[in-house]
């Protein structure tokens, strides 16, 4: 990433949220000569023909990842493939979303959202392995995608894993608040500022955002809005919220309608949002894809559960010989699992925030509360079958 300018500093509050620096970073125009297999640029973004790709063949495929690798990091950020899907294995998984969402409508079950206010969508969480359990001839057809595959490839390496959520956006869903996503982009802005300046420019690469689109989406219907060249601006993960940035991209950010079957990837570090659905009739639905770096895991499986019930009676009696809060805080973080996720986001959305408590929290909650040993077990054992898929 090129975050040249702050390199030389190990935290990010260390460098002020300027706009006037990210001005200088996104005010600039995409020269087509830069990227040979992009067909054009349409407001500052790539758009690449998915069959010119497939034409081209193996013998250009390591080229194209290389330049791709070049739009997500140095680049736009933002790249739109046309004609990725074929739209009639798109119909068949549209099918099956719907089916899901109805039972889900069914079943009383609400998905909960991360930036969306209640009823403006609906959300299926974990589609990818709902689709697959569901009808798997349509799970194969559809993931089989040689695009897909490309940008994955290229962004993150071999071994990577796919997610999915489909989101469908009703007629009148508000637009989001410009964001950046997975993973800082998750946390609240005291957590985010916790971590040091290499973390910031270590978790857009851990990470590949998508959008395949389930039907064509002018733009009255909401596409997604972005910022181009925003995943520059190192220290926008605790930018985002802030209003003269969020005026900001209002006012500079640009939008692309796709038709059915396109495909749009972009770096999770680029400022979006989805856009508003103005129209009276059209539910715009949208397969968002997260594909994951092989290397975000431990290397050893640990029961965390487990350890931190053995360790809490211990927190418990240290504290009350008066052990300083420091000191819990460093048996916590070697016991309990710190990060919420991976989770099931059905049975474990974020309720006060954009991700639900992890390991950790629970056991700060259960010391500062003073539970029982009992109290946490149960509280621990409740948090992970909430997670199990």
């Amino acid at each position: 990433m090129s975050f040249t300018s702050t390199r030389d500093r190990a935290w990010p509050t260390e460098q002020p949220c300027d706009l006037d620096d990210l001005r200088a970073l996104v005010e600039r125009g995409t020269d087509l000569a830069d990227y040979p297999h992009a067909a054009s640029v349409e407001c500052g973004v790539l758009v690449y023909d998915s069959e010119r790709l497939r034409a081209a063949g193996a013998g250009a495929d390591r080229e194209v990842r290389a330049e791709l690798v070049r739009a997500f990091s140095d680049g736009p950020g933002v790249v739109l493939f046309r004609g990725a899907f074929d739209p009639a294995v798109v119909d068949r998984a549209t099918a099956v979303f719907e089916a899901l969402i109805a039972e889900q409508r069914a079943s009383g079950a609400a998905a909960g959202d991360h930036f969306a206010a209640p009823g403006a969508n609906d959300r299926v969480w974990n589609a990818l392995e709902k689709t697959a359990l569901y009808d798997p001839e349509t799970f194969a057809d559809y993931y089989a995608n040689d695009v897909l595959a490309l940008a994955s490839r290229a962004w993150l390496g071999p071994a990577y894993q796919v997610t999915a959520q489909v989101n469908v956006v009703n007629p009148g869903g508000a637009a989001q608040r410009a964001h950046r996503d997975y993973h800082l982009g998750f946390l609240a802005a005291d957590t985010a500022a916790a971590y040091p300046a290499h973390v910031h420019r270590l978790s857009p690469v851990l990470t590949l955002q998508g959008a395949v689109a389930h039907g064509d989406m002018p733009v009255e219907t909401g596409p997604t809005l972005y910022l181009p060249y925003s995943q520059t601006y190192e220290p926008g993960y605790l930018a985002w919220r802030l209003p003269e940035f969020q005026a900001y991209f209002a006012a500079h950010r640009v939008q692309l309608p796709l038709s059915q079957g396109d495909a749009v990837f972009f770096n999770p570090a680029v400022l979006h949002a989805a856009g508003h659905n103005r129209t009276d009739d059209v539910r715009r639905t949208a397969n968002l894809l997260q594909v994951s770096s092989a290397f975000g895991r431990a290397m050893e499986t640990v029961d965390r559960e487990a350890v931190a019930g053995a360790v809490f009676p211990v927190l418990l009696r240290r504290r009350a010989q008066g052990v300083d809060e420091g000191w819990l805080e460093r048996v916590v973080a070697a016991s309990a699992e710190g990060y919420p996720f991976p989770t099931n986001l059905d049975a474990d959305p974020p309720l006060d925030g954009l991700a639900p408590p992890s390991q950790a929290d629970l056991v700060r909650r259960a010391l500062h509360e003073e539970w029982t040993p009992r109290t946490l077990r149960d509280a621990l054992r409740a948090a992970a079958q909430r997670r199990v898929s």
